[in-house]
């Protein structure tokens, strides 16, 4: 599966940092976006606080399955939420944030969606492990489908609310240099967890590539990229040449001079 990050979201989209900048239709534009990138990949895709009381998170729900969405987690800040690696965070009272995750429940319920319902809880923090296990079992009762406990502090504690949780699913979020110590997928499948993301896979690499090429750029007055870095490779990476048959399969002649440079 792969993550939709609202942190990602709104750096790439807004180029701010995660301070509860993004709303519902910023988040199910980007998640839309990444989830017919590839439709047979499974997204993840971030709910933030669902973006209002039941009605909106009911919205949320039905929005995130019509656009593809194949899971989302909703946590318990308040709305001017912030990033779950920043401090400082200000939580909603227990019962509602359970109001949150039935709303979900009941949404998905009633379209027919098979989309998957993740209960999201920050309280570690703020209220300490024992509130945050209490968090996560009111919404596992209340009909969420996997457990997600922000910001785990060691390893110990990670195997420990697996273990309090099952046969519950429960997911891990890598973060790597946040308050989550690096744990890789195989040592993060021993402990029981049976889904893990990382959302900064990708974010990384790809600000640490542009500052380098931008650089560069200052430095010699010209990006010099690699010969097989054209335009037609980064179009057929978003799906060039399955537009290019969709238009064919149909009868259509735009493209039957083909799409490469002489």
């Amino acid at each position: 599966m792969s993550p939709q990050t609202g942190a990602g979201t709104a750096a790439s989209v807004h180029g701010q940092a995660d301070l509860g900048i993004c709303t519902l239709n910023d988040m199910r534009a980007n998640a839309e976006m990444l989830s017919n990138l590839s439709p047979k990949t499974p997204v993840i895709a971030d709910a933030d606080t669902g973006y209002g009381g039941p009605i909106m998170v009911a919205r949320t729900t039905e929005q995130y399955s019509r656009s593809g969405v194949a899971a989302f987690h909703i946590e318990d800040q308040v709305q001017t939420k912030r990033c779950g690696h920043l401090g400082g965070k200000i939580l909603v009272d227990r019962d509602t944030y359970v109001t949150r995750i039935r709303a979900a429940v009941q949404a998905r319920q009633r379209m027919g969606s098979d989309i998957v319902v993740i209960a999201r809880t920050d309280a570690l923090q703020v209220h300490g492990y024992e509130e945050s296990m209490a968090r996560l079992r009111a919404a596992r009762d209340a009909g969420a489908d996997v457990g997600f406990l922000e910001g785990i502090t060691s390893k110990d504690m990670a195997r420990q609310a697996v273990q309090e949780l099952a046969p519950w699913p429960m997911l891990l979020n890598m973060v790597e240099h946040g308050a989550t110590p690096s744990i890789s997928a195989a040592e993060a499948k021993e402990m029981g967890f049976r889904m893990i993301i990382f959302p900064f896979a990708a974010l990384g690499p790809a600000c640490e590539a542009i500052r380098e090429a931008m650089l560069k750029l200052k430095r010699d007055g010209i990006p010099g990229l690699q010969p097989e870095m054209t335009p037609q490779m980064l179009f057929r990476v978003c799906g060039l040449d399955e537009s290019v048959q969709v238009d064919a399969d149909a009868g259509g002649e735009a493209f039957e001079g083909g799409v490469d440079l002489k």
